[in-house]
């Protein structure tokens, strides 16, 4: 791993700084529709819980944080293990292209090691996204996902 950047979990203090983040993703094409402020600062509250089925990382660089990733942990029965969802993943504009997206799912897939599948969703139009994470062997699904939200 790069010596000037480091990926860890998150931690209070950097609620402030993820928050700003997500808002910046979530007004973005990148996600399919907009989500209020209270919903992601529940998202930041739930990754630093210790609630089993989230978590949250930052990813610095020199001591300031450039960008953060959500995991959610679910099982798949057709791969008979753990399946861990990219939920979120947000790098800011000047640090992409520059090799710490497959440095994080490197990290990723060593803090996961019994994990069986890795996930996540990405807009068909978002081409960068999606050669980057070909890049790091991620393949598109033959299945259809369809939602229903309460």
């Amino acid at each position: 791993m790069n010596r000037e950047m480091t990926i860890r979990t998150m931690q209070t203090a950097d609620k402030p700084a993820i928050l700003r983040m997500m808002r910046v993703f979530y007004d973005s094409p990148a996600v399919d529709h907009t989500a209020p402020d209270a919903v992601l600062e529940k998202d930041i509250d739930d990754c630093l819980s210790d609630l089993p089925f989230l978590e949250g990382f930052v990813i610095e660089k020199r001591g300031q944080i450039v960008g953060y990733a959500m995991t959610a942990v679910s099982y798949t029965t057709e791969y008979g293990g753990i399946c861990i969802w990219l939920e979120d993943l947000y790098l800011q504009p000047e640090y992409r292209r520059s090799g710490i997206a497959g440095e994080l799912f490197a990290f990723i897939e060593a803090y996961y090691p019994d994990a069986v599948r890795f996930k996540l969703e990405v807009e068909p139009e978002n081409a960068s996204a999606v050669r980057c994470y070909k890049k790091y062997g991620f393949g598109t699904s033959p299945y259809f996902l369809m939602t229903k939200e309460r």
